[in-house]
């Protein structure tokens, strides 16, 4: 395994240059688009939604960095879930986390060939699809650095054009840029925030919770920064910034048309400024969702990649995905990885588009139920001041309405049953690998298992 020193010698990153990584796995079609599904939900509530979830997460990525100062480790969070509760805990936590990932690729994939076909409307999907995943795994191929300029590309890109919507949210309002056809009201009574009650705001959790999803990236890319106490700064400043300007983005298009008028099938900014007749408005959206989908799918690959070889290299995954050609490129991780994206795009384009979309939505829960074993891994490895358990608490209640809203709503309800039948599977294959580690006295969980209570 990789000392710390040897992956920082890849390239030293900068909490500002961690910062910026974190935006680019961030930002992608699961907030331009998801974003409209969780104001279908909640009406207006829904920016309390996106509120509630920024500050969970950002529990969620203090937990993870202050592990990460007192002890780095290359596989993140399943390295402290495996630490905290045993080999069953971490080889768990790796393969959830890995299958919701390729779920999510093949998501990504199927909307950025959708987004392309907006221009090239003859061409099939799955060519795309194969176009995008070859660039995807191109990047990762030439190394960390191409992987990290990239990225900061494109996080610096998907910023640029959120402020840009609210420039020109902002000028059309004032009546300097476009024209609408009705004037919305501000919301001020509890039924105009709350048209759809709190059963109608506790399903738009996941879909915060999603626009947030990717401190996990954070977290496996922490070790190589030049200095380690930076990394809840990085995170901070990085929810910080996505928090404000996805709810000024979101309440900005809210005060430009009615929520009713939003639909789930296009994405809340284009139906907004639609709504003031702005001009190619239609092509300069579909570039941003092609590059913020394109950058989350290469982040989300990096990941994957990451938590596979450290699965091989703790014996919890064939140790041939260890394996290395040349100094970085581990090259049957991502064959592996290569393989499973070409699965998502048979199932993203033969299944029916609502079927898939349960599938997606049930992989952001599963990466959720990895949240709940950071925020318990942490309690159990550290010693705690009062204010951090007050803070895990909260943690751990805002996560579980995050997993448990999604059963208040017939559009996500079949995304939770589909991740209880993931997680499911992982526990049996689990359980049949205990029986072997056992057999090597390979599997001895640490004292007190609970996931309240500190290690001793």
């Amino acid at each position: 395994m990789k000392t710390k020193a040897a992956e920082q010698a890849e390239k030293p990153l900068r909490w500002w240059e961690l910062s910026l990584l974190g935006v680019a796995g961030t930002i992608g079609t699961g907030f331009f688009l998801g974003s409209s599904i969780a104001i279908d939900m909640a009406g207006p509530s829904v920016l309390l939604a996106f509120a509630f979830a920024a500050i969970g997460t950002y529990f969620v990525f203090e937990a993870l960095a202050k592990m990460t100062i007192n002890h780095p480790e290359k596989g993140s969070f399943r390295s402290y879930a495996k630490t905290a509760y045993g080999r069953w805990a971490g080889f768990s936590s790796g393969w959830v986390y890995w299958l919701s990932e390729m779920l999510i690729m093949g998501s990504q994939m199927t909307a950025l060939s959708i987004f392309t076909r907006f221009w090239f409307p003859n061409v099939p999907l799955w060519v795309f699809a194969c176009v995008y995943a070859a660039l995807g795994i191109l990047v990762i191929l030439v190394g960390t650095k191409s992987f990290d300029r990239v990225e900061n590309l494109l996080a610096v890109l998907k910023i640029a054009a959120i402020v840009m919507f609210i420039i020109l949210a902002i000028l059309a309002l004032f009546g300097l840029f476009g024209q609408a056809d009705e004037t919305i009201p501000v919301p001020r009574t509890y039924d105009s925030i709350l048209p759809n009650g709190v059963k109608g705001l506790l399903p738009a959790f996941i879909y915060g919770f999603y626009g947030f999803a990717g401190i996990e990236i954070m977290g496996l890319l922490a070790i190589r920064l030049k200095d380690m106490n930076d990394a809840p700064k990085s995170g901070k400043v990085m929810l910080t910034v996505l928090a404000i300007i996805y709810i000024t983005s979101v309440g900005l298009a809210l005060l430009m048309v009615s929520w009713n008028n939003i639909t789930t099938e296009q994405s809340p900014f284009v139906t907004a400024l639609n709504a003031f007749n702005i001009p190619y408005v239609n092509h300069f959206f579909n570039a941003v969702f092609i590059i913020a989908g394109f950058s989350t799918m290469v982040a989300s690959l990096f990941a994957v990649i990451r938590i596979l070889v450290t699965l091989a290299e703790d014996k919890d995954a064939p140790s041939l995905f260890a394996k290395r050609v040349g100094k970085q490129i581990a090259l049957p991780a991502i064959g592996l990885t290569t393989a499973g994206m070409v699965v998502s795009i048979i199932l993203a384009i033969a299944i029916p588009g609502r079927l898939y979309e349960y599938v997606t939505t049930a992989a952001g829960i599963m990466l959720l139920y990895n949240w709940l074993f950071i925020l318990g891994s942490y309690g159990r490895l550290l010693e705690l001041t009062t204010m951090d358990k007050v803070k895990r608490a909260m943690g751990f209640i805002l996560v579980l309405l995050g997993v448990g809203g999604t059963l208040f709503h017939h559009t996500s309800r079949p995304g939770f049953y589909i991740s209880l039948l993931f997680v499911i599977i992982v526990a049996i294959v689990t359980l049949i690998m205990r029986h072997f580690w056992k057999k090597e006295k390979d599997d001895q969980p640490p004292d007190n298992p609970s996931l309240f209570t500190k290690l001793k």
